[in-house]
C-alpha cells in the first residue's frame, strides 16, 4: 500500500471540504463564504485544483 503525502492529505482535506459545501447548497448554506469571507473565491480555486490533482492520484494509485 502506497503511504500518502503531506500534498495529497492537504489535497482529500481539500475535496472533502468542497463536498460538504456542496452538500450544505441544499440548504442555501455556504461554508466556505462563512468560514473565509473574502478570500472564498481562492479557496475555490484551491478546491477546483486540488479535485485535479485527486484524478490524478487515484490514476497513479490505480497503477501501482
Amino acid at each position: 500500500m502506497n503511504k500518502l503525502s503531506v500534498l495529497d492529505w492537504i489535497a482529500l482535506v481539500l475535496v472533502i471540504v468542497g463536498g460538504l459545501n456542496w452538500g450544505l447548497m441544499a440548504f442555501d448554506s455556504n461554508l466556505v463564504t462563512a468560514i473565509f469571507g473574502g478570500i472564498a473565491s481562492w479557496v475555490y480555486v484551491l478546491v477546483g485544483l486540488a479535485g485535479l490533482y485527486m484524478i490524478w492520484l487515484a490514476t497513479k494509485l490505480n497503477k501501482s
